[in-house]
């Protein structure tokens, strides 16, 4: 069983509701003779309706509840009254739900703000009465229109978290440290890898007030975005932050080889991801001195602000936020929205609670 409620990817089936009938009524009362056709329309199908709300962190609340049909609407009845139209169908859904179609992987639409509200599915029109048909050469039609069909579909709903600060790195950086280390969250938190198996979203506290949202994301590995390890399950939710932080370890034996492994996979993944803001963090700096930090600075890349710090005893943690909260400020044009690909469908079992990590895909040697 799963020890997590986090839950970002669901396929549900949709319908919308049909269209009620038009009536073909004819008007007899004993005072009107040859009243005339009266039939009423009939009412509009219930739509299937996406609403962004920001108290919703994942999709867990659709994952048991996996058939999702909107009203009918009624039909039309004599005296030219209209059928009532279908119930619509709202579905509640995190900020950042992405939508494909389940058949053929074709994206649908997107929620990113709260209160947003997407006609996923619209319910059928309701048909014409048959006072609609009346004329000089057919006083007294005896036909009205049928409602427009349903219509069916299953989709899938992908989550991508929202953050202002996401973290990149290889498993055990210290991301899920640095997290616990700067804000409330509570990660889980081992020596061994990949120890986080889902994303955390943590809000840190900066001066007069100010916060910003950082999410922790399950370590990439080389080969990430070809399915090895989780990352491929997990990458897309970087997709949605504002700017990138690096997060390499100041024990690495080649901090730059690292670091252009991590570009690579996400431009494997996605090459508009390398249009972001970044950041290169070096973590783990209570292991090193002046001298050492001196030289691993040299080879650092110097169009990347890049800081020095520890989360275990607090070495430039104000310094790590003073630059991301500049970052952050900067008056630029954020890569904000991405081009959502076609998804290969069957990617990921949709009964699945947990996933298992196979070691023949983990081709890294950690030295503990």
């Amino acid at each position: 069983m799963a020890e997590t409620n986090f839950v970002d990817y669901v396929k549900i089936y949709c319908r919308s509701g049909k269209g009620g009938a038009g009536s073909a009524h004819l008007r007899r009362e004993k005072y009107t003779p040859k009243g005339g056709p009266d039939g009423g329309d009939g009412g509009r199908g219930g739509h299937i309706i996406l609403r962004g709300n920001k108290n919703y962190w994942t999709l867990i609340h659709l994952k048991f509840e996996r058939h999702i049909m909107a009203g009918h609407g009624g039909s039309g009845s004599s005296s030219r009254s209209f059928g009532a139209d279908g119930e619509d169908k709202i579905i509640d859904v995190p900020c950042g739900t992405v939508v494909y179609d389940a058949d053929n992987g074709e994206f649908l639409c997107d929620v990113t703000e709260d209160g947003q509200e997407v006609i996923l599915l619209k319910g059928g029109r309701g048909g014409l009465g048959n006072w609609h048909f009346k004329s000089a050469t057919n006083q007294t039609p005896r036909f009205a229109q049928p409602g427009e069909p349903a219509i069916e579909k299953n989709i899938i709903l992908e989550l991508k978290v929202l953050a202002d600060v996401g973290l990149v790195g290889f498993p055990n950086a210290g991301k899920s440290t640095l997290l616990s280390s700067i804000s409330a969250a509570k990660p889980k938190i081992a020596n061994y890898p990949f120890t986080t198996l889902e994303p955390n979203l943590g809000i840190v506290a900066y001066r007069d007030g100010k916060s910003f949202a950082m999410a922790d994301i399950p370590g990439i590995i080389e080969g990430a975005s070809e399915g090895k390890g989780i990352g491929l399950r997990f990458l897309r939710h970087i997709e949605r932050n504002a700017i990138l932080l690096f997060l390499i370890p100041g024990d690495t034996d080649d901090v730059m080889k690292e670091y252009e492994i991590l570009l690579n996979e996400l431009e494997q993944y996605n090459p508009e991801l390398l249009q972001k803001q970044r950041i290169l963090g070096i973590s783990k700096c209570d292991m090193l001195d002046e001298e050492l930090m001196d030289g691993i600075r040299k080879e650092l890349p110097t169009d990347v602000p890049c800081v020095f710090f520890s989360s275990i005893t607090g070495f430039h943690l104000t310094e790590l936020k003073d630059v991301i909260w500049e970052e952050l400020s900067k008056d630029v044009d954020r890569h904000m929205t991405m081009t959502h690909r076609p998804m290969e469908v069957g990617g990921y079992d949709d009964d699945e609670e947990e996933f298992e990590i196979d070691e023949d895909d983990i081709e890294m040697d950690w030295d503990e």
